[in-house]
This record gives structure tokens, sequence and C-alpha cells, in this order.
């Protein structure tokens, strides 16, 4: 036993580990996006301050802006605001894309 562990002391075997620091960041960011638009499906409603967030417009901004057009999609339910998630995407991109 003292013998092999003369040897391995004499001719240590080294491990080297090369990491591919770009390889591992992308594979980060994919697992990221792929999580985020799990959380993006499992909404099915954002509320007012959902829409804030998600366009980084203020409530003014919103209402100035198109909450009064036709075609937003928009449910009150009570006193609350509410705004499919899916469509609002859809409305909000129309409408950015619209703008000039």
């Amino acid at each position: 036993m003292s013998n092999q562990l003369e040897q391995v002391e004499r001719n240590p075997k080294l491990i080297e580990v090369q990491v591919d620091e770009e390889a591992i960041r992308q594979m980060y960011m994919e697992a990221i996006e792929r999580r985020i638009e799990k959380l993006d499906k499992d909404m099915v409603y954002w509320d007012s301050n959902e829409l804030k967030r998600r366009t980084c417009m203020s409530w003014n901004t919103i209402l100035n802006n198109f909450f009064y057009e036709k075609e937003f999609p928009k449910i009150k339910v009570g006193g609350k605001w509410y705004f499919p998630a899916a469509e609002t995407k859809q409305y909000l991109k129309r409408w950015l894309y619209g703008m000039k």
C-alpha cells in the first residue's frame, strides 16, 4: 500500500479541464429563455400592473396611446381591468410596428 502511495506522489496525474465560456453562457441564456417562455404560456391574463411592466409605460401613457382603441383587448371584472396575455402581446406588437 505504501508503495502505491509513493508512486502516486512521484507521478501525479493531472486532469486538465477546458471550458468554453461562450458556449456555457449561450446554454444558460437558452435555458432562461425557455423558462420565460413557459412562464409566459402559463399566464392567461395580465392586470394593469403587469401591462405597465411589460410595456415599460406609465398608466397615463397607456391610456393616452392605445387603451381606448376598439381593438385593444381588455375585460373589466368588478373595478379591475384584465388583459388576455396572448392577445394583448399580439396587439402591442402590431401597435408598436404600426407607429411611424
